[in-house]
């Protein structure tokens, strides 16, 4: 019986992997930062991968069981990916955990703006949500992310379309910008 618990975690190692990979290249696309205002930056490319993670998991908060734990093992990687990173830029070990819990808090902060504005359909609040997080310390010359907004209404409606095969088999695909 135990053992079934260890298998059904290595299977779904290859779904997360794959899953992620698609998500992480996503949030990459030189697109976001050359024509949709993201500072290509440390702090920009967390922006994206964020919002693209929070796309990513308003479609999965609907799915079967096996779909949300798949989510939840996403979400541990994408943590990890985080701490590996602040790791890698040089922050030591005792002052990891402590911004993981600003990260992690910037995270949920960001799920519960972008998730109602998406809610709301209302593409003007989330490009409002979109500024103020990728631009907090900006005046009114930070640029427009409208084009942003609307790109993340869009894929949020093509994600809701995907169906449950897709997140179970960790095939889920944002569309890019331009598609």
């Amino acid at each position: 019986m135990i053992f079934g618990l260890f298998k059904k975690r290595n299977n779904n190692r290859a779904i997360v992997d794959r899953q992620y990979t698609v998500l992480t290249s996503a949030a990459r696309t030189p697109e976001f930062y050359l024509d949709m205002g993201v500072p290509d930056t440390v702090m920009g490319r967390f922006e994206m991968l964020a919002a693209v993670m929070i796309l990513y998991f308003r479609r999965t908060k609907t799915s079967d069981v096996s779909g949300q734990e798949i989510a939840q093992e996403i979400v541990d990687a994408f943590f990890q990916d985080l701490d590996h990173s602040m790791r890698e830029l040089g922050i030591g070990d005792q002052g990891v955990p402590k911004r993981m819990k600003k990260f992690a808090g910037m995270f949920y902060g960001r799920l519960e703006s972008y998730a109602a504005a998406l809610d709301a359909s209302d593409s003007a609040a989330l490009a409002a949500a979109l500024k103020r997080n990728i631009y907090p310390q900006s005046d009114e010359a930070a640029p427009d992310m409208m084009a942003l907004a609307q790109w993340m209404m869009k894929a949020s409606d093509v994600l809701s379309a995907q169906s449950e095969d897709r997140v179970a088999t960790g095939s889920l695909t944002p569309p890019l910008p331009g598609q």
